[in-house]
């Protein structure tokens, strides 16, 4: 849990006094830290993708109606809350993400969903630690251009770990 709390705060200095940030001028002066879900380690999975026999493109939209191209690489199971849960991994050339709307987008969490950045272990099975799912930077700032998640990752449950919405 202490890496949790370390990770938050080099985010928030990160979000206040970076260059780099995507926080406003103004933004930054009233900049009290980013808001989270208690860190839950019910949310922390070590799980196989069942990778696609057909890896296809897809091309996301973006906030600003963009297009990105992804790949379909293969998919994760996992279970939140005692429901069972699925999302697409998609691949880059800057690796495996995973784009995801749960229940609460546009109550607790941001409208337009969050990312996950899923670690890949020796074995090749996938770490997902929704305690790290964050908000894309347009939450933020709408000078952004950030990928929508697709239909086939919006989830019916809550995952109430991560990021909350930006207020």
């Amino acid at each position: 849990m202490n890496n949790y709390v370390q990770f938050r705060a080099r985010k928030d200095e990160f979000f206040e006094t970076h260059p780099q940030s995507p926080l406003t001028q103004e933004q930054r002066e009233n900049f009290a830290g980013l808001q989270y879900f208690p860190p839950d380690p019910a949310l922390y999975f070590e799980v196989e993708i069942d990778q696609f026999s057909e890896q296809k493109e897809l091309t996301m939209q973006t906030t600003t109606g963009d297009l990105r191209q992804y790949t379909r690489f293969g998919k994760v199971h996992f279970t939140v809350a005692g429901e069972a849960a699925e999302l697409t991994v998609f691949a880059s050339d800057h690796g495996f993400f995973i784009p995801f709307v749960d229940s609460q987008a546009g109550k607790e969490t941001y409208g337009a969903g969050r990312y996950l950045d899923p670690e890949v272990k020796p074995d090749g099975r996938l770490v997902l630690d929704f305690n790290l799912a964050y908000n894309p930077y347009c939450a933020y700032n709408d000078l952004y251009s950030c990928p929508l998640p697709p239909a086939e990752n919006r989830l019916s449950v809550a995952v109430k770990a991560g990021e909350k919405n930006f207020k």
